[in-house]
């Protein structure tokens, strides 16, 4: 089989090169061929290079972006010209942080001899973030089961068969959120349990507003789930409190509102044709290997 890594990478080459050679080591005995391609986001931090021989990739390049667009459309951008571009059969997005272990590499693998033609995910048993962050997603996995009914406990670390990634790079949610799109074209989905691994270097750069974004645009993925969920929330709401409407009594209902507003919001994200022009914004593509 043939395996192409995906890696969004944005001022943070010392922890994209440990984890290239983490791979390397991790997947020498896995008898498949494995390639690596690293989007860089515009970063404008140096790039060092590779200083060792990373025997066990077949290739490594780097598609370097002109302008940052963040973290899911550099996902998007990798998914479109690896699939107009590479000879493939599976593609595993990963973080350059090593917050995605390559020690899970194998189970992802190994799962494809059950579920060759399924997407694998994996799916977070624990997390290695502070309390408060926990809660927030805790919050976060919440608000979109009961608006959505979509119950997504992975991120970007899955293993996505080609067929998949044809769906994906056809679906604009993809231009906004990995996982929301994923969810919405892959029904059927095999995992496996996945820890979060500790970033290799520096403080993590996922801000309570970056949080706040990454979960509306899974939401909004799922827009009319919310909207008709939303209107059966209020019609029994109000049927059940409609003899004692207060002004504390209506917050539950203005916060809906709230969120029905921001998630048409961040529905705008959504772009199939930005993600079809995205080639434009590639500036050159480095061949390491």
């Amino acid at each position: 089989m043939k395996i192409v890594i995906l890696i969004p990478v944005f001022n943070d080459w010392q922890s994209v090169y440990k984890l290239l050679e983490n791979i390397n080591s991790e997947v020498s005995s896995l008898g498949h061929e494995f390639s690596v391609i690293i989007v860089n986001d515009a970063s404008t931090e140096a790039n060092p290079g590779l200083s060792n021989n990373l025997d066990n990739l077949s290739s490594i390049k780097i598609i370097n972006m002109k302008e940052n667009r963040g973290h899911a459309r550099c996902n998007a951008v990798g998914l479109k010209h690896i699939f107009a571009n590479e000879e493939f059969d599976y593609v595993i997005p990963m973080d350059g942080d090593g917050e995605d272990r390559p020690e899970e590499i194998k189970k992802l693998v190994d799962n494809l001899n059950y579920h060759p033609d399924k997407p694998i995910v994996g799916e977070r048993i624990k997390r290695s973030e502070g309390i408060f962050f926990k809660f927030c997603y805790f919050i976060h996995k919440l608000i979109t089961f009961t608006f959505t009914g979509q119950s997504i406990k992975y991120g970007n670390y899955t293993c996505l068969p080609k067929t998949i990634v044809e769906k994906m790079i056809n679906e604009k949610a993809t231009w906004s959120s990995f996982s929301g799109s994923l969810a919405k074209v892959a029904k059927e989905r095999a995992s496996i349990p996945s820890e979060r691994g500790t970033r290799y270097f520096g403080p993590s750069k996922m801000s309570f507003k970056n949080l706040l974004i990454h979960s509306l645009s899974i939401i909004s993925v799922f827009k009319i789930n919310v909207l008709i969920r939303s209107l059966l929330f209020f019609l029994v709401y109000m049927f059940l409190i409609y003899q004692n409407i207060t002004i504390i009594m209506l917050t539950p209902v203005l916060l809906v509102i709230i969120l029905i507003a921001s998630v048409l919001i961040i529905s705008k994200r959504e772009n199939l044709e930005q993600m079809n022009n995205s080639r434009l914004n590639i500036s050159n593509i480095d061949n390491l290997k």
